[in-house]
């Protein structure tokens, strides 16, 4: 009989729909971070570090890329005969068939999984938080207590608490109440989605609210264990921690990787982030090229002058352009005398010669005020930006554009281009 003392549980389903065209096709997890990885790279790594060998990935939304990213988990050293990495999306059953309507629930349509490994504990996991957390110190926090639940947690500054959900603790983390994104929250102390459960309690949950709708970790499952009496603890943690859940939050974040003190270190030895990454021949920066305080990705290309950018892998800066606080995923081509400032570009994107994008005054949005924000200018993969134009701030574009897309040559501030097509 197999049997495990841990296994992970990891929730990579989610549209993301935040992210806007970044999360057009692909799933958020599989989002490019940091110029080589993704963000589902952070807590597989956190797994694999921790001395977690067995995990299950639950995938839904767009899966393709994320699936073939993690492939049979060989990056991670999670190629593994008992164990390793599962990719588990939903499937037809005899008596009905549904997709995972909440996070309980995709937890729930996987309890044969779960089963064949008899584990002591599970470990669920959210696929879209930048962060490093040793697994086995929150485990040994939980088997310390005698807990049925520990919930990782961190202060947040008490204006921004009412997003998260509060859990209020005595002396010695015992959680006393928890509020699912409260109006009035009496605690700082938010919860991070990371949760370690002794099976037969996660067991039992999900069974008794198996009909639940939308059956729910936050809102449903943590609130009946309290109910129940279950010893719930909260494990506080005080490293670095994002939710990279808004296009803000996520180019802030990548920002961060190039401050000259990053908080947050890609480089550190003895916790190393792991990836799959392409065999690429290593960068080139020609001679007339500028470029300032940025990461550059292998197989790029800089002929032009980049500044505070994280520049992905097969990335060509042409002649005279001027790239500036960017984020550049992998394979796109910059023209020549481009200026570029403050824009997150997708995958396999062109932008045609003398363009201009981040000009102009900032206006909201239009279509989507709460979604293209910060100044940004956003353009989704394998777009087509033609010579010359100029767009402005809080924009988007999405798709195959042509000249005659863009009034006077402009897409104004505050406007979003959304277009179906196909390169020829």
């Amino acid at each position: 009989m197999i049997k495990k003392k841990m296994i992970a549980m990891l929730l990579a389903g989610g549209q993301g729909s935040r992210l806007g065209v970044l999360t057009d096709k692909v799933a958020k997890p599989a989002v490019t971070f940091g110029g080589k990885y993704r963000i589902i790279d952070f807590p597989l790594s956190n797994c694999i570090n921790s001395g977690v060998d067995t995990v299950g990935v639950l995938t839904q939304y767009q899966p393709l890329r994320l699936n073939t990213h993690i492939g049979i988990g060989i990056p991670w050293d999670l190629d593994r005969n008992i164990g390793g990495v599962s990719i588990l999306p939903p499937y037809e059953k005899i008596r009905n068939s549904e997709w995972y309507t909440g996070t309980a629930n995709a937890i729930y349509q996987n309890m044969e999984y779960m089963e064949t490994y008899h584990p002591e504990y599970v470990l669920i996991l959210s696929g879209d938080h930048i962060y490093k957390m040793d697994y086995e110190i929150m485990l040994d926090y939980h088997r310390s207590n005698h807990a049925d639940v520990t919930i990782a947690a961190m202060p947040v500054p008490m204006e921004e608490a009412s997003r998260f959900g509060i859990v209020v603790t005595e002396e010695g983390g015992r959680i006393l109440e928890f509020q699912e994104k409260p109006l009035n929250p009496k605690s700082n102390l938010a919860s991070m989605g990371i949760y370690i459960f002794s099976w037969p309690v996660l067991r039992d949950a999900l069974l008794q609210l198996r009909n639940v709708p939308g059956c729910d970790f936050g809102k449903h499952v943590i609130p009946h264990c309290h109910e129940q009496g279950q010893r719930l603890f909260a494990y506080e943690y005080n490293g670095y921690w994002k939710d990279v859940g808004t296009l803000a939050s996520y180019w802030q974040a990548n920002m961060e990787l190039i401050d000259i003190v990053p908080e947050f270190n890609l480089y550190e030895e003895y916790w190393k982030i792991y990836t799959n990454s392409s065999l690429l021949p290593p960068q080139y920066v020609a001679e007339d090229a500028l470029i300032n305080r940025s990461i550059i990705c292998n197989g790029s290309e800089i002929y032009g002058q980049v500044h505070n950018c994280i520049i992905g892998s097969g990335v060509i800066i042409g002649k005279g352009a001027v790239v500036r606080d960017s984020i550049i995923m992998k394979d796109t081509v910059i023209g020549d005398n481009c200026v570029i400032d403050k824009a997150i570009i997708a995958e396999a994107v062109e932008i045609g010669n003398h363009a201009t994008l981040g000009i102009g005054a900032e206006v909201p949005n239009r279509m989507k005020p709460d979604i293209y924000t910060f100044g940004l200018v956003t353009i989704g993969e394998n777009s087509v930006i033609p010579p010359g134009v100029q767009i402005g701030k809080n924009t988007a574009v999405n798709g195959i554009t042509r000249r005659e897309d863009y009034p006077d040559g402009r897409l104004v501030s505050g406007e979003t281009l959304i277009k179906a097509g196909e390169r020829i």
